[in-house]
């Protein structure tokens, strides 16, 4: 055979897996059936401004190892996530801390008082054990901040009424009582200088690749190319949904550009968490590399019901789902020359630096370390 792997997907998982692999003298062959390399993380350059086009993609970790590995590749810039929630024209900080409780109540002053202020409303459950998602968040954070900053942004999300949506959903919101705005607590975040294409290209750089291929659909001639299969796609979908489909949220993207307008929102992201405005948020996609070029490009964000052939994106990990996918893994561990990774061969919503950790202990796992 011509190659001793064949990896399915060119994201950052089978990127990773492809480079390690040469590395080790294995010869990969890499396809996709997108028109590019970089999976959900590709970026687009237009008009000087790198445009995430399959929406916002800040990295953050708190894991040393993947920071160092990853930055082998790029040099990563300071930026720090520091989203604004906008409801019905009230802006508010986030996540939940003291900019934003000053903001949304008048009275509430210290930490102290905020603390007093979420308790009171807390008690509106009586002590009663949250059995959906909106007595589960107003368990954790009041009526006010659920109302304002919660319910409409996560009902656009799901597609469902907040009380028709199981409480595990929301099994804990992150609420902080200094004037941070700092979104995530890991030690290392930022944003590669130039876009996460950088990061691809040298990953793949000593493999093969194909693009626009369907492997599905031409399953025979690439399995005779290769000893072993990465595949990185949908698991269901890889067995023709024998046992039935799993499901996902899909996005839509809705890009505008302006050139007249220099900064359109001030910040690279804004959510919109009113039910009745049909996008959850708007990226400003400049903003993330401090980019001070002329004009402006943003992207409006449409949560949507996923049918078979949309791009999957958000898997729904509720009871039904995960025994469905316990089935199609009983499928996978049967294989002897193939093997499943990535967010959709694992039916799990990955950050960006689990994604990195999970492809390295799949190269260790075949190679027999562990």
């Amino acid at each position: 055979m011509k190659y001793d792997y064949l990896i399915v997907g060119a994201g950052l998982y089978g990127s990773i897996f492809a480079y390690e692999m040469t590395k080790k003298g294995k010869k990969c062959l890499v396809i996709d059936r997108r028109n590019h390399i970089g999976g959900n993380i590709y970026c687009e350059n237009i008009n000087g401004i790198n445009v995430h086009k399959y929406g916002a993609h800040i990295f953050h970790t708190s894991n040393k190892e993947v920071w160092d590995y990853i930055n082998q590749f790029t040099e990563f810039n300071n930026y720090i996530n520091s989203p604004i929630a906008n409801y019905k024209g009230e802006l508010y900080n986030l996540p939940f801390n003291m900019n934003t409780f000053t903001k949304l109540w008048n009275d509430v002053i210290t930490p102290m008082d905020a603390i007093k202020k979420i308790e009171q409303q807390k008690k509106e459950l009586n002590g009663k054990e949250p059995v959906n998602l909106e007595e589960q968040a107003i368990s954790l954070v009041g009526k006010d901040i659920y109302i304002k900053l919660i319910k409409g942004y996560t009902e656009k999300q799901w597609g469902k009424n907040c009380i028709d949506l199981p409480s595990f959903i929301i099994k804990r919101l992150p609420v902080r009582f200094t004037f941070d705005n700092n979104y995530f607590n890991d030690r290392y975040q930022g944003i590669p200088i130039g876009g996460y294409n950088t990061i691809i290209e040298k990953l793949l750089i000593n493999c093969d690749v194909e693009l626009n291929v369907d492997y599905l659909k031409n399953k025979e001639k690439y399995n005779r190319l290769a000893e072993k299969i990465l595949y990185t796609g949908m698991i269901d979908e890889y067995y023709d949904y024998c046992y039935g489909n799993l499901e996902y949220r899909s996005l839509k993207f809705e890009n505008e550009v302006y050139l007249d307008i220099d900064n359109y929102q001030g910040n690279a992201v804004v959510n919109y968490t009113e039910r009745e405005i049909p996008y959850t948020r708007i990226i400003e996609h400049k903003h993330f590399e401090f980019n001070d070029c002329k004009g402006t490009i943003i992207t409006k964000e449409y949560p949507s019901d996923w049918k078979i052939g949309d791009d999957a994106y958000y898997p729904v990990n509720d009871k039904r789902n995960t025994e469905l996918f316990n089935q199609y893994l009983q499928l996978s561990e049967k294989e002897k020359n193939v093997c499943f990774g990535g967010r959709l061969g694992n039916y799990k919503y990955y950050d960006m630096d689990k994604v990195i950790n999970s492809s390295l202990e799949m190269v260790n796992k075949v190679m027999g370390n562990r």
